[in-house]
């Protein structure tokens, strides 16, 4: 496995830091030290409002916020992209992409967001705050991300019905220019979502990780329940699945 994770970070162009790299997998440690870096992972459906929540909590608490849809969007578009064709390909039938792919270009954003030694609550003394949207959508992802990468803190659970998602969905397909906004598309990432992202959101709530957050109301009431919820991670109030 080290040998395709080494192939994909040469092709992608991203520094793969080989002498640390196999310090930390003889150690079998993860890249960065969660008592250093948080990670929420975000999760839900397709048009669950990750992203417009996402950007309320930067705000409010300065987090680096990662997509990895908009990760593997960018690259796909990069000129002289290996993988570009592939990743586009995945993305069209609502399938997703080698998780060696997402994951390093996971770690390399990571790396660089700590590297540019940002000012403010969270970011002192090589300390990172990371809201990671739309990813692990597979248990394979989620092990290998808190294995190699960093040991996630929480899992912000975004729910709502499929109705409100295709509304949303077809709504947003107007102005994003996103080739995978249509019914088709849609449907099949529903399908998915179901068959391999929902397994991860039972194996987090196994170890008390997952607030669950009804996203079927207002941008700023399901804001406001966020909100909330984070603060609390972040004074060391919650340590167990919670509902809002």
């Amino acid at each position: 496995m080290p040998a395709i994770i080494d192939k994909i970070a040469d092709a992608l162009h991203l520094s793969h830091h080989k002498e640390g790299h196999s310090q930390a997998t003889a150690e079998k440690q993860p890249v960065f030290d969660n008592s250093k870096v948080t990670v929420f992972f975000v999760l839900g459906g397709p048009g669950a409002g990750k992203g417009t929540q996402c950007a309320n909590l930067v705000k409010d608490f300065g987090f680096c916020h990662l997509s990895a849809g908009d990760l593997l969007r960018a690259e796909q578009d990069r000129e002289g992209s290996e993988y570009g064709e592939m990743i586009r390909k995945y993305i069209r039938e609502g399938q997703i992409v080698p998780m060696e792919v997402t994951i390093k270009l996971l770690e390399n954003a990571m790396r660089a967001a700590l590297a540019e030694k940002r000012d403010g609550e969270g970011w002192q003394d090589g300390k990172g705050r990371f809201l990671i949207d739309g990813f692990p959508r597979k248990m394979d992802q989620a092990l290998k991300f808190d294995e190699d990468v960093c040991q996630s803190t929480m899992v912000l659970f975004f729910t709502t019905t499929e109705e409100e998602m295709l509304k949303r969905l077809l709504e947003r397909s107007k102005t994003s220019g996103r080739e995978d906004d249509n019914v088709e598309s849609i449907k099949k990432r529903f399908r998915v979502y179901k068959e391999q992202t929902m397994p991860v959101i039972e194996h987090y709530s196994k170890e008390g990780k997952v607030a669950t957050i009804d996203a079927t109301a207002s941008i700023e009431e399901v804001h406001q329940k966020a909100k909330e919820i984070v603060a609390k991670v972040f004074a060391g109030e919650v340590g167990r699945n919670i509902t809002a």
